[in-house]
Parts: C-alpha cells; structure tokens; sequence
C-alpha cells in the first residue's frame, strides 16, 4: 500500500490591490508642460489636492473608453492616439466642445533613445483670440534620468514674448533644482529677461523609485515670481493591515494599503497695498487612504474650507467609479455636497500576491493584466530587484511612470 505524502499548506500571501486610477491623467499629458511645473512634487499634489473632490452642488461625469479592436486608442472627451499602448509619451489628441476653444489638437513625439521630444498645443476653432496663447503653443525639450530643459514658443502670430517659456531642471541623487524663465507681461524693452517677476527657482529633495509598491517622499522650495514663497511636502507610504473579508481563502492574512499625505504653504513676499491680504498666505493640507481595490478615502482642509471624499469603484467591464465629496465653508457654515462618476475600460482588476514580509511578488490565477511579461517570466520577483530599480516583472500599474526627468 502507498503512503499518502501529507500536502503542505500554503504559504500565508498578502493581497496587493490595483491603483484606483492608472496611469494618472497628468501623466498622460506631462510631456506637453514644463518640467519645473511637474516637478517639486507638484504633479503629485495636484493629483492628490484635487482627484474625486467633484465641486460642491455640481455633477460630473468622465468617460475613458478603449475601442476593443484597437488599444492605441482612447475616448475621454477627446480623440486619443497614443504611439504605443503603455508609454503615454507620443500621442495625438482631438478635443471637441461647445466651450472655447471649440476644436483643439495636441501632439506630442518623444524618442527616448535620444532624450529628445517636440509638442504643440493648436486651437484650430476659437471664439475668441485675445492673447498669443490663443493662437497655439509649440515646444522643443531634452530629458533624461538626470536633466531636463527646454523651451516654449507662440508662433501664431509672432510674439513679442520669446520664449513663451524656459526651464532647467537637474537632479543628483536625492536632490533637485529647478530654473524657470516665463514672462507675465508683454514688452518690447530689451532688459526683459533680468526682470526678476519672471523667473522662478526651486530646489527639492525626495527619496523614493516612483513605484506605488516603493514608498517615496519630496519636500520642495520654491521662489516663484520673485514674490511667492512656497513650501511643500509629499508622501506616498505602502502599509499592511489584517484582511477583514470574510470570502478571502486562510492563507490570505493581509492586504496592502496606499497611504498619502501632503500639505502646502504659500507667502506672499512683496509688500503690495492693493493685494487680497486673504491671499497673502495660504496653507492647505490633504491625505488618501486606499483601503483596497474597490474604495478611496480622502479628505483636505484649508482656512477657507475642508472637504471630504469617498469613491468606489466596480471592476466591471468598462469599470464604474462613484465618488460623492461634502465640503464645509468656513466662512458661510454651511456643507455642501457633489457628485461624480467616472467610466474606464483601460484596464481590468488584478491583485497580486506578496508574502507578508514583502520578500517576493507571485502571480495568481487571478491576475489578468495586459502584459505579457508575466507569461514569459521564469523566475520570482524579489524585494531586491524593486530596491535596484528592475520593474521589468511588475505590471504596468506597479511600474514607475518613467526614467524622464
């Protein structure tokens, strides 16, 4: 007779959930902005100050759909054409509506082997022309790990403001520092590059591989305009709490959590008579909590108000988001409440498993990612290879947005 060789219990895994939103909508769209501007932390802030904080008494909706028959292509109250279905980089995009501009187009080429990229910004139907921005926008940049400088031009019709924009940012190790050249004030007088009212100049420090699986933080400086002192700090924490669903399997026994937190501080430094004095200095503070998959948490306060946010989000296909906000003015006492809701079918819900030191990450049958580097992978991925910088096993939602300052 044959002896039964005992099976061994699984190894106890905790869950990784998906981002609720993958890549960020600024992402999409970095390559047409400054670098200066989306550096420091701002990017980051930005999303965080104002994602699922839908607008008190208001209704909004977003549609983000993918044609089945075509990944390159997306619909988000624009036409979208993106080069390649993971790098957002190169893209074309069409954007109609009744407001103004009527009819837009934007592209963006970027070749990462040289480091080099041109975009332009061209409303091709407006109401209305007043200032040059009007007419369009067109850029020239370089980027790398390291550097990143560039410029912008308004060439229709010709200017008396070149550039539109300059920038020059660099980074070693954990520190960054940024210059910025963008005129407020149209003139001919040839001293208007020394005007200080037009330059602005930050410096940074963070640590962190912008992987969501990586915690990270970056506290900025900033000079802006000779006239504004700006203080910020920002950061993403990765946690583990005990899983408590009741329909998980026993070896289950935790789940990954995002954490955010972030606050900014903004002092006027000119002394101007005729300044709201209510704007001179302002501080706002914000923080998210990603319990899992399906729901987000967050909330913000500043001196004029405070708001608070719940989204949810089904894993259908295409995939709904509800979020509801209820802000509180300060000044008037009262709370009100907006709605949201928001359709995407770019991506399907895959949790990943890790053990609960978060040694290594293995696929499950459950995952269902895009990516096809999962089904050529033959060895695990550990903790190390994500310190050293190796996202190549991960999916596409747990990499860094890129290696492009």
């Amino acid at each position: 007779m044959g002896i039964w060789a005992s099976k061994e219990p699984p190894p106890p895994m905790v869950l990784v959930p998906p981002l609720f939103d993958f890549p960020p909508l600024g992402a999409r769209i970095r390559m047409l902005e400054s670098s200066y501007n989306l550096l420091f932390g701002k990017l980051a802030l930005k999303c965080l100050f104002e994602d699922y904080f839908d607008e008190a008494r208001q209704y909004s909706t977003r549609i983000l759909l993918k044609p089945l028959d075509d990944p390159h292509v997306d619909i988000i109250a624009t036409f979208r054409w993106q080069s390649d279905v993971h790098d957002p980089h190169t893209f074309a995009d069409l954007f109609v509506a009744n407001a103004d501009p009527v009819l837009r187009i934007r592209s963006s080429a970027y070749y990462p082997k040289y480091g080099v990229g041109a975009f332009g910004i061209i409303p091709l139907i407006s109401k209305r022309r007043v200032i040059p921005d009007d007419y369009g926008v067109m850029g020239l940049r370089y980027g790398s790990g390291n550097l990143s400088l560039g410029l912008t031009v308004t060439p229709f019709p010709k200017s008396d403001i070149f550039p539109r924009t300059a920038w020059l940012v660099s980074k070693y190790g954990r520190l960054t520092a940024g210059l910025q050249y963008e005129p407020l004030y149209s003139t001919k007088d040839d001293s208007k590059l020394i005007n200080p009212k037009d330059w602005s100049c930050a410096v940074g420090y963070g640590l962190g591989s912008g992987s969501p699986l990586s915690p990270s933080f970056n506290f900025g400086l900033e000079l802006a305009n000779s006239s504004q002192f700006v203080a910020s700090f920002y950061q993403h924490l990765v946690v583990q709490r005990k899983v408590q669903n009741p329909f998980e399997e026993n070896d289950i026994i935790g789940i990954t959590n995002y954490l955010d937190f972030g606050f900014e501080l903004k002092t006027r430094l000119d002394d101007n008579s005729t300044t709201d004095k209510s704007s001179d200095s302002t501080f706002q503070i914000a923080a998210s909590w990603q319990a899992n998959k399906n729901f987000l948490l967050k909330g913000k306060a500043g001196p004029r108000g405070s708001t608070l946010a719940l989204a949810f989000k089904s894993w259908w296909k295409p995939a709904f988001t509800f979020s509801i906000s209820a802000t509180n003015d300060h000044t008037a006492g009262n709370t009100s409440f907006g709605f949201g809701l928001r359709v995407e079918n770019l991506r399907e819900a895959s949790y990943e498993r890790a053990d609960p030191n978060f040694v290594m990450l293995t696929p499950s049958k459950e995952h269902v990612a895009e990516s096809l580097l999962w089904n050529d992978r033959k060895s695990q991925f550990y903790q190390s290879d994500l310190s050293s910088g190796n996202f190549d096993g991960l999916p596409k939602e747990l990499r860094p947005l890129g290696k492009i300052l």
